[in-house]
């Protein structure tokens, strides 16, 4: 018989922001290969019909990579999950790598660092590890994740046990 499976005292998801939706990606096509027909059109009108093979070549490129990136940021993600015992942070880039890291929960502190110019670092400290999270995140979902995660590991480090017999009459 399998050993029952820890409680999850935290779950958060984090995925790259994703700024075109598949009717996104239609239109931005619509409008590139509209653009390059009235390209194609004066090219053609201006005798210079050698181009035109290039310019399809060219909107065909900037599609398919359009579209290659939006699959690699659809398929990255990181999950981060609190339980009793154990701080698990896995991640899978945009390419298919996975990445696992476990620190002790009872350890962990999470730590907000400002940088000068760009976002804040958002790491987890434990043991004299130091792991990023929520690399893909603005300010405001940082601090939220920060300000979550850390009530969490509080909740987690100070378990409220509630026994009846205890209990004023």
């Amino acid at each position: 018989m399998a050993a029952p499976a820890e409680p999850v005292l935290f779950h958060a998801v984090c995925t790259p922001p994703r700024s075109l939706t598949r009717g996104g990606y239609r239109v931005f096509a619509l409008l590139l290969g509209v653009f390059a027909l009235l390209t194609g059109v004066l090219f053609l009108a201006l005798g210079a019909w050698p181009i035109l093979p290039f310019l399809g070549l060219e909107v065909g490129f900037a599609l398919g990579l359009v579209a290659l990136h939006a699959r690699g940021a659809a398929r990255a993600a990181e999950v981060v999950m609190l339980t009793p015992d154990r701080l698990t942070i896995r991640r899978m880039d945009a390419r298919g790598r996975r990445e696992e890291v476990a620190l002790d929960a009872y350890w962990a502190r999470v730590m907000l660092a400002e940088r000068p110019g760009a976002a804040p670092l958002l790491r987890i400290e434990s043991r004299g590890r130091a792991v990023e999270i929520g690399r893909d995140l603005v300010r405001e979902e940082k601090e939220a994740l920060r300000a979550a995660l850390a009530e969490a590991l509080a909740r987690a480090r100070d378990p409220r046990f509630d026994n009846p017999q205890l209990r004023e009459g």
